[in-house]
């Protein structure tokens, strides 16, 4: 079974991945894209709701979102 990471009031996940993600004018489409062409599957709506801090994300989508973004674990969980 695979590690879920859960958001806290300090560290927001889905927050960091979103300004990451625009900061690389990277739509939610295109991001979704490269995920799939890694080998990580996620669905658009998933990827709202880990943005939004409604849903944890697993280890494998947050290497996947890292990998993809070209950025490191430290921006993604500053």
């Amino acid at each position: 079974m695979e590690q879920k990471i859960k958001q806290d009031e300090e560290i927001q996940i889905g927050q960091n991945i979103r300004e990451a993600r625009k900061k690389r004018n990277c739509g939610q489409t295109e991001l979704i894209k490269k995920l799939d062409l890694l080998g990580v599957p996620m669905t658009r709506e998933t990827l709202v709701k880990i943005e939004r801090g409604i849903q944890h994300i697993k280890a494998s989508q947050l290497r996947g979102i890292r990998d993809a973004l070209e950025t490191t674990y430290d921006e993604l969980l500053k």
